[in-house]
């Protein structure tokens, strides 16, 4: 489980206001998609993208900023919008976001490249409401059921994915009616399981860019001391709810946030780690 190869590509994104709303974009050479990427409840779309003299304000969140390496070493052209409030609003804002994808579209001469869409949490909920509004090949829906109970579904309706978090067994229900669902329409339909993963001394320093491998034992060391790990490396609680902030102040050390910890315990975080099978997703069903 090593990083992506970083020299593969380099991060230079455009920061632009589009009807009064941010909107974040980067464009590989010969592109061949165009993915709109849609974050989570107190997200934005420069948690995407590395902090750069472009972007001066993006702080590159490890699971994020790997989703979008992996487009473009693949090709996509990215797109990515912040919400106006603190969650996405799913009626209002699908009208402005198609509005500004497609006149973005228009402007980068894209137009005749097959479009995709991924959102996590609250953007899962929003890319499958867009989805019935706009022409998508095909969406990747993360940990979010969609509202497959608020639209209506034909076999128009693009080719989903869903990838979750079967621990979180309420929604691994509610995502199992909707597979039915989008299924019975005649939709093509799959699902990734992303499971928990054991703790290491080098977890935290392979994902995360600049975090040294010292302070990723240190960590690590902390973690099994306070008894948040089990003798098997696996976290006893999701990240949100553990007093780690407590236990690294202690200690002198930093950890900008809890979102590695979240992806290791495998309830509901942002995950790139099945961003292989996503995009060959995406690629299986370019039309």
């Amino acid at each position: 489980m090593g990083n992506l190869d970083e020299s593969r590509v380099q991060f230079d994104p455009t920061v632009d206001i589009m009807n009064s709303t941010e909107v974040i974009w980067q464009i590989p050479d010969s592109p061949k998609s165009v993915l709109f990427l849609a974050h989570g409840c107190n997200g934005r779309a420069a948690n995407f993208w590395d902090q750069s003299p472009n972007c001066n304000h993006c702080i590159g969140l490890p699971e994020e900023r790997l989703i979008v390496r992996e487009a473009l070493a693949r090709k996509f052209a990215v797109i990515a919008v912040s919400s106006k409030g603190r969650c996405w609003s799913l009626m209002k804002e699908t009208l402005v976001v198609k509005r500004i994808i497609k006149s973005w579209v228009q402007k980068q001469n894209l137009e005749n490249l097959p479009l995709v869409a991924l959102g996590a949490s609250s953007g899962g909920y929003f890319v499958s409401m867009l989805a019935n509004k706009m022409k998508f090949s095909s969406i990747a829906v993360m940990i979010a059921e969609g509202v497959y109970d608020r639209i209506d579904i034909t076999h128009h309706y693009p080719p989903t994915i869903f990838v979750h978090m079967p621990k979180d067994k309420v929604r691994k229900k509610m995502i199992d009616v909707n597979l039915e669902i989008l299924k019975r329409e005649g939709v093509d339909v799959a699902e990734i399981e992303c499971m928990e993963l054991p703790l290491t001394p080098s977890f935290l320093a392979e994902r995360i860019p600049g975090f040294g491998l010292k302070i990723s034992v240190e960590l690590f060391n902390l973690f099994k001391e306070k008894g948040f790990v089990n003798k098997d490396g696996y976290l006893i609680n999701d990240g949100r709810a553990l007093r780690w902030k407590e236990a690294v102040s202690e200690r002198k050390i930093q950890l900008a946030n809890e979102e590695e910890l979240n992806l290791a315990f495998a309830y509901h975080e942002m995950t790139s780690l099945q961003s292989e099978k996503i995009f060959d997703w995406f690629e299986a069903h370019f039309r």
